[in-house]
């Protein structure tokens, strides 16, 4: 099958799975104990789980969105860039 039918290459993929692990390690940054009916847990209003992970996940679906707007270079188009 011609490789110009496909709409993403190799690097596409990558670039989506790096983009979906960084989104991932947000969402574990932001867990953590949760408070119940009689305690209170002041850790949900940590620096970590209110700025650090929702910026980190931010930089993911970001990095995620490139992922898929970058055009897969043709073997073509690689050798003119050489000249």
């Amino acid at each position: 099958m011609d490789k110009k039918k496909f709409a993403f290459d190799k690097t596409n993929f990558i670039l989506l799975a790096v983009g979906m692990c960084i989104v991932i390690l947000g969402f574990i940054l932001m867990t953590g104990p949760g408070s119940t009916e009689t305690t209170f847990e002041p850790d949900i209003f940590s620096v970590r789980r209110i700025k650090v992970a929702p910026v980190v996940c931010f930089f993911g679906f970001i990095f995620m969105i490139y992922a898929i707007l970058r055009k897969p270079k043709l073997k073509g188009e690689e050798k003119d860039e050489l000249v």
